[in-house]
């Protein structure tokens, strides 16, 4: 029964759009330094986007938003619904409206990415987003804001529960977990995924809960 309701709980979290939204092309003028040029996108948008590869062997497509002025960067996790090239309008506005940076991604089996989409490609997928960011831009984890939309919390909160010095978290409709969404269960059963009630615990620095609707009503503030 247990792992039938799992099995139940990851079909209905993952709705990756079939068509993709948008294709990658190796980008005219890179040379060899791998940057890809995402449909949709003009060369001079101040845009890089790259294919990482994952712990799990997957690729995922993400996409870095200079801001010039920037002092921090914004790593978003999308919901379970879209794709980078339905959400390029959101992007350009929250760089140029917060002057931050923003890093997008797609999960695995998503948009461009490869592999399928699960809990576990979620969390190596964001692995992979950030040390992107420490290696490729020199983003330092204080200087870092982890955004989760919807089934981006539980990535989200991968990641913020092993890192100390996060600048914070925003959660924008997170799930409490998998099998939480299907039933009101009061304790964590150990066939749920994206366990993020038990993780949001873990998190040291600030979290902020917006849009609450069977969220997370937890707060490290």
């Amino acid at each position: 029964m247990g792992n039938v309701t799992s099995s139940v709980a990851a079909r209905l979290a993952f709705f990756p759009p079939e068509p993709a939204t948008y294709e990658v092309t190796p980008a005219a003028q890179d040379g060899a330094g791998g940057l890809l040029q995402m449909t949709g996108l003009s060369p001079d948008a101040g845009v890089e986007v790259r294919a990482l590869p994952t712990r799990a062997g997957t690729r995922v497509v993400a996409a870095f938003w200079r801001h010039p002025a920037a002092r921090l960067t914004l790593l978003y996790s999308h919901g379970n619904a879209a794709d980078l090239g339905q959400m390029l309008g959101l992007f350009l506005e929250l760089r140029t409206h917060l002057r931050v940076n923003i890093m997008s991604y797609d999960y695995s089996g998503y948009g461009a990415s490869t592999g399928k989409p699960s809990e576990y490609n979620t969390y190596y997928d964001i692995e992979a987003v950030y040390d992107c960011l420490k290696k490729e831009y020199g983003i330092e984890e204080e200087d870092l804001i982890l955004y989760g939309q919807s089934v981006g919390s539980g990535p989200t909160l991968h990641l913020a529960s092993r890192l100390e010095k996060l600048r914070g978290v925003v959660l924008h409709s997170g799930i409490l977990s998998g099998i939480r969404v299907l039933y009101p269960v009061k304790v964590t059963l150990w066939f749920d995924i994206f366990k993020n009630i038990d993780k949001i615990k873990q998190v040291e620095c600030p979290v902020l809960v917006i849009h609450v609707s069977m969220l997370l009503a937890y707060s490290s503030f």
